[in-house]
């Protein structure tokens, strides 16, 4: 991979993940119900969690879901029902003065988990390893996991910060509702553009 390439793959590593979608929402609600070091557990499994997801897809994932097309459906499926799940949670989230007894950030296991079914992830993942390392070697596989693991923690913290920023503004109750009702529906939003390109 010449420095031209790695650098492309560096910018897209950097927009895919920068962009909006179900972790930066996800990320957004913990900084601003938690602060930004409660969120930092959530942060790193993101990167972790992507990062394995990559790897997995360039070892075999992607001729899985060549061969057997039903299967990508059904985790389509899958990732659907349960950010819809995860919207309701964040909808419905504890006010600020009981959030600290009653809820928890995501800790570092489950945002990773969360990203087998994060339709955005599958969706970077899958159009990295295509564009990047089409051949599916284990170098150019291992490269693009590593471009990902290196812009990705930066790119993601600016959103747990972002919610930092506006949680005094959130101290009220209602306007802290609003907030969480807005993020549950911008979570909903994110599946489309993704599940309508076929990501």
């Amino acid at each position: 991979m010449g420095l031209s390439v790695l650098a492309a793959l560096l910018g897209f590593a950097f927009v895919a993940t920068v962009t909006p979608g179900p972790n930066n929402l996800m990320l957004m609600a913990s900084g601003a119900n938690f602060g930004f070091g409660r969120t930092l557990p959530h942060m790193a499994g993101i990167v972790a969690g992507l990062a394995v997801l990559i790897l997995l897809a360039g070892a075999g994932l992607m001729a899985l879901f060549e061969a057997v097309p039903v299967v990508r459906t059904l985790l389509q499926i899958i990732c659907v029902v349960y950010l819809l799940w995860l919207a309701w949670k964040v909808a419905t989230a504890a006010p600020l003065a009981s959030a600290s007894s009653g809820s928890r950030p995501m800790t570092f296991m489950q945002a990773a988990a969360f990203q087998w079914v994060n339709p955005k992830a599958w969706a970077i993942g899958l159009s990295a390893i295509t564009i990047y390392a089409p051949d599916r070697s284990f170098v150019s596989v291992i490269l693009v996991a590593a471009a990902f693991t290196l812009v990705s923690f930066p790119a993601i913290s600016v959103w747990a910060w972002l919610g930092t920023v506006i949680r005094r503004w959130l101290s009220d109750a209602k306007r802290r509702r609003t907030f969480n009702v807005a993020m549950a529906c911008l979570l909903v939003a994110s599946l489309y553009p993704i599940l309508g390109a076929g990501g």
